[in-house]
């Protein structure tokens, strides 16, 4: 697994574990829900600072985004359609 799709994984995986949607991330993380998406399917190539934004607005380690995961670690699971409020 290469480092882009790291940080999908991970950000996926984490986000869906804390009840975060893309949307709140976005809002938290100061950017567009389309590139939370963008990163969560390898599609997006994320600069530090922007590493630094989403692991400062899930209250990680930026290190926890770039983390391998273990090979027997479930896919993560996608949350159910629709708009949450998690604040």
């Amino acid at each position: 697994m290469d480092t882009r799709g790291r940080i999908a994984w991970n950000l996926r995986q984490l986000r869906s574990t804390l009840g975060v949607t893309q949307e709140n991330l976005a809002v938290d993380a100061g950017v567009d829900r389309t590139v939370i998406s963008d990163l969560e399917r390898g599609k997006h190539n994320a600069s530090i600072d922007l590493l630094d934004r989403l692991a400062k607005a899930i209250k990680v380690d930026v290190s926890a985004l770039l983390a391998v995961p273990d090979p027997g670690d479930p896919k993560p699971e996608p949350l159910k359609p629709g708009r949450k409020s998690n604040r």
